[in-house]
C-alpha cells in the first residue's frame, strides 16, 4: 500500500486492514452476496456489516462461497440494541447469521444517549472479547464524551471508533483524542454522503488530473493518508475495483492541504446526540 502499512495494530493486539469494503444499504440476498464476492475477489479482506443493515446472512454466504479462508478475512458487524443482555443476544444472532464462531470486530452502532445504556453495552463487548467471541471490540459514531465515559467507567477505551469522516467533515478534534487514547479512527461515508459534492470540487478535480486518477480515488487516498481505516461501499463491480485502485499512488502534502481546507465542520449523516 505504497508508503502506508497494510494494517493497523489495535490496542487489543489484533491487526485491522487499512482498507475494506462496506455493505451499508446493500440488500440481503443476491445483491450483497455478489457484491461481497466481487470485493473479496478484487482483494479486499476487511468486510463491514451490521445487524441494522439486515444483510449479515448474505455476507456470510458470500464469505463461504468466495473460497477465501475465514482466517484471512477481517469480519466486522455492529449491534443496534443496548443493554448487557441485549448486546450479548445480538452478538449470538450475528454469529449465527454470518456462519462463524467469532468476529474480528464487533461495534456498538450508535451511542443512543437518550437510552443511556452504552456503558453497560460496552462492558458486554469487553466480556465477549475476553471469552474469545470477538478478537476486537469497538464503537461507532461515539463522541469524545461518550468515549471518555466508557474508558472512565470500565477502565478500557474502545479499540476503534467508526465515524462519518470525509473532506467536508474531517473531525480533527475527535481524531486527535483517538490518537491520545489509542483508539483507531475508521471512516464511514468516506466519499461524502451527497451526490456530486466532493467530486465537483475544483481542488479535488485538479489533484485527480495531476495524478491521472478519478476524484473518488483521490478522496479515498486522502482518507488513507490522514491515518484512517477506510470502508467505501459500492454494488457496481467496476466501481468496487476502481475504489480498490488507490493503493499505488501518493498524494503530496500540498495535495492533502488543498483538500483539508474543504472541511465545513458540518455533518451530512446522523447526529450521535440525536439518533436513538
Amino acid at each position: 500500500m505504497s508508503e502506508l502499512s497494510t494494517a493497523i495494530t489495535m490496542s487489543g493486539g489484533a491487526e485491522i486492514p487499512r482498507y475494506g469494503y462496506g455493505t451499508f444499504r446493500i440488500e440481503d440476498g443476491s445483491d450483497v452476496q455478489t457484491a461481497v464476492e466481487t470485493a473479496l475477489e478484487t482483494g479486499y479482506r476487511l468486510v463491514d456489516t451490521a445487524v441494522g443493515y439486515h444483510n449479515e446472512a448474505g455476507v456470510g454466504r458470500a464469505i463461504k462461497a468466495s473460497g477465501v479462508a475465514r482466517g484471512d478475512i477481517f469480519l466486522t458487524s455492529k449491534t443496534w440494541d443496548h443493554g448487557y443482555d441485549e448486546v450479548r443476544r445480538n452478538l449470538t444472532e450475528s454469529l449465527e447469521r454470518l456462519g462463524t464462531d467469532y468476529l474480528d470486530l464487533y461495534l456498538l452502532h450508535w451511542p443512543r444517549p437518550q437510552v443511556d445504556r452504552y456503558v453497560e453495552s460496552w462492558q458486554a463487548l469487553l466480556d465477549a472479547r475476553a471469552e474469545g467471541l470477538l478478537r476486537s471490540a469497538g464503537v461507532s459514531n461515539f463522541t469524545i464524551d461518550h468515549l471518555a465515559r466508557c474508558e472512565a467507567e470500565t477502565g478500557s477505551a474502545p479499540e476503534i471508533n467508526q465515524v462519518e469522516l470525509h473532506p467536508y467533515f474531517s473531525q480533527p478534534e475527535l481524531r486527535a483524542w483517538h490518537d491520545e487514547h489509542g483508539v483507531v479512527t475508521e471512516s464511514w461515508g468516506p466519499l461524502g454522503l451527497r451526490a456530486g459534492g466532493l467530486f465537483d470540487e475544483p481542488a479535488v478535480k485538479a489533484v485527480a488530473e495531476a495524478h491521472g486518477r478519478t476524484p473518488a480515488q483521490v478522496v479515498l487516498r486522502w482518507n488513507l493518508q490522514r491515518g484512517n481505516v477506510v470502508i467505501p461501499k459500492s454494488v457496481t463491480p467496476e466501481r468496487i475495483r476502481e475504489n480498490w485502485a488507490v493503493l499505488d499512488f501518493v498524494l503530496t502534502e500540498k495535495d492533502l492541504a488543498e483538500i483539508d481546507v474543504l472541511d465545513t465542520g458540518v455533518r451530512q449523516g446522523g447526529d450521535p446526540l440525536e439518533v436513538n
